[in-house]
């Protein structure tokens, strides 16, 4: 058969220092700002109206800060994450410039860390992406770490190396737009909370939930082109360790950022992933749920604060009822989405 398709990078295949230039810029439309919406519901009036968003200083409404993650994502994901087992984790994340429908965005990523893992059938590895516009400019960067499988399991393994990421993004680093909130409206917004109503320690539970079509989660994972075999291919994950395939994290997020806007509205820009993690697998049925907790705030210059956010999303039970960590000091049962990040809110 001829040699020209592409199978992914293994394990093996990585080296520290190497550099993926990743295929396919994508022009991002309006079209996909609506079918956002239709698989997710988020409400936050900044992306959702272009009135909102002028009415403080935007041109009009930027595409939602976790669909420009997700973009960029999935353009990484034939170089990076083609033979993931799973996707493990995420941290230094910064949001760093609003886009716009018919902007276009393109992804490069860096091999910062490799190590085999002790089956010697995997290893994890960790990458520095970074999303730009057009004009080359910098919209995302985020590190995250993700579990290869090897080609032969013969090979030797790296010198390990696990990069030393922070535990979060110091808020003096923060891009912080430049809004002018004269006639911020709360009654748009949907709620009347700011900055100062939010307290370290205070939990909010989102109330609802949704449950995952399978449609849904496949419409997700080829919006984001993400061709990942565990999320894309049933005919092979129907053979693997779950006998289906699993819903895209980043799909959680999503659904979970959705309902947060009960009790968060006006926390309506996403500036840094701290950590995060996919504590267990999500499938077509589960139906997810999430709770939030402020884990500390910063008062910004300007006409912002930022506050630091916690959200815990679980399946198949009410956020609320579940305990966030077992006594054996590992996620609850139920647990399956830890996402520590910076949002910011009007003062």
């Amino acid at each position: 058969m001829s040699g020209k398709t592409n199978p992914g990078n293994f394990f093996e295949d990585f080296e520290i220092g190497q550099e993926l230039v990743h295929a396919t810029p994508r022009t991002v439309t309006e079209g996909e700002t609506a079918l956002y919406t239709a698989l997710y519901g988020g409400r936050f009036a900044l992306q959702s109206a272009d009135r909102a968003a002028q009415d403080i200083g935007y041109p009009g409404a930027p595409i939602d800060d976790w669909l420009v993650f997700h973009i960029v994502f999935g353009k990484t994901v034939p170089d990076v994450s083609l033979n993931a087992v799973a996707n493990l984790g995420y941290a230094q994340g910064r949001f760093l410039l609003p886009v716009y429908p018919g902007d276009t965005l393109s992804a490069t990523s860096t091999v910062i860390g490799l190590k085999e893992n002790s089956n010697g059938k995997t290893g994890t590895v960790y990458v520095n992406s970074v999303g730009r516009n057009q004009e080359g400019r910098i919209v995302l960067d985020y590190c995250r770490w993700v579990m290869i499988r090897k080609r032969d399991e013969s090979a030797p393994a790296p010198e390990p190396v696990v990069p030393d990421l922070p535990d979060r993004v110091d808020p003096a680093t923060l891009a912080a737009p430049g809004v002018d909130l004269a006639d911020y409206d709360p009654r748009v917004i949907g709620q009347p909370h700011r900055f100062g109503d939010y307290k370290v320690g205070e939990k909010i539970d989102h109330v609802d939930g949704v449950t995952i079509e399978e449609a849904e989660h496949m419409m997700a994972t080829r919006l984001y082109q993400n061709t990942a075999k565990v999320h894309f291919n049933q005919h092979t994950e129907g053979e693997g360790r779950f006998g289906r395939r699993l819903v895209y994290g980043g799909h959680i997020i999503s659904l979970a950022r959705g309902l947060s806007y009960n009790g968060l509205a006006p926390a309506m820009w996403i500036a840094a992933i701290n950590a995060g993690g996919h504590t267990a697998p999500c499938f077509a049925g589960d139906t997810v749920y999430a709770w939030s907790e402020i884990l500390e705030t910063a008062d910004l210059d300007g006409p912002l604060g930022a506050l630091r956010i916690r959200t815990v999303a679980c399946k198949n039970g009410n956020a609320a009822e579940f305990p966030y960590m077992g006594d054996d000091g590992k996620y609850a049962r139920g647990v399956v989405l830890d996402l520590d990040y910076w949002a910011l809110i009007a003062k």
